[in-house]
């Protein structure tokens, strides 16, 4: 049986599936049943699960590839990153981005390359099963604490049964499109995707780890007041 301590850090972004393998539906509702279990503020439960499979999730995965590679106008209902790069954030992603270019032989000129690349995204990475995660839109900041949890926790279920996975916000550029054909009300927001399925053996993109900063540089321990009251 597999750890905490293993199901954490061994998770990883998965960037290549076996697409001819294809999970169980038994299983899947098993991992969103474990994950139904995450804590939300006075246990309102605010996430949405979409599972897109077999011709739901070839349609999506086709409309918005097709998007990506033509350049169209996309955009988020919602910033996810800083409108202002600073350090050491933009170092980190820096780091992030060349480390994984690199290992794929992209060089930092090629920009057709990173392009393709990218699309993989819309792809799914050849993973069979595609889960999107919406919110009720009129709910706020507190809920979206409450489903990143819940995403998290999918992931780590994930591990549980064999599986891998890849949280993908880049489904929200052309949020449009997939909550049009996932059958989304207009009261719901697209939060995320996430492929899901068994990753391929011997893959080289599969290989690539993120390095983490060291404990002490986010943490702070406190054992007088700052100031005096």
């Amino acid at each position: 049986m597999m750890s905490v301590e293993e199901a954490i850090v061994g998770r990883q972004c998965t960037r290549e599936f076996q697409n001819d393998k294809p999970v169980p539906q038994e299983t899947i509702e098993r991992i969103l049943k474990i994950a139904g279990r995450t804590p939300s503020g006075s246990n309102i439960q605010p996430w949405k699960v979409w599972v897109a499979t077999g011709a739901a999730r070839d349609a999506i995965t086709e409309a918005c590839h097709k998007r990506h590679m033509a350049g169209d106008p996309s955009g988020r209902e919602f910033k996810y990153y800083p409108v202002d790069w600073r350090e050491p954030y933009i170092n980190r992603r820096r780091e992030n981005g060349w480390g994984l270019y690199g290992l794929l032989g992209i060089e930092k000129a090629d920009k057709e390359a990173m392009k393709i690349q990218h699309g993989r995204n819309f792809l799914l990475f050849d993973a069979p099963v595609g889960l999107f995660f919406t919110i009720d839109r009129s709910l706020e900041t507190g809920s979206w604490l409450d489903i990143g949890m819940f995403i998290q926790s999918v992931m780590l279920a994930a591990r549980g049964e064999g599986l891998a996975t890849c949280p993908q916000a880049a489904f929200c550029h052309f949020h449009d499109t997939v909550t049009k054909l996932l059958g989304v009300p207009d009261d719901q927001m697209l939060l995320c995707g996430m492929s899901l399925g068994y990753p391929l053996p011997g893959s080289r993109v599969n290989g690539y780890r993120t390095t983490r900063v060291e404990t002490s540089e986010f943490t702070t321990f406190v054992d007088k007041p700052a100031t005096q009251m």
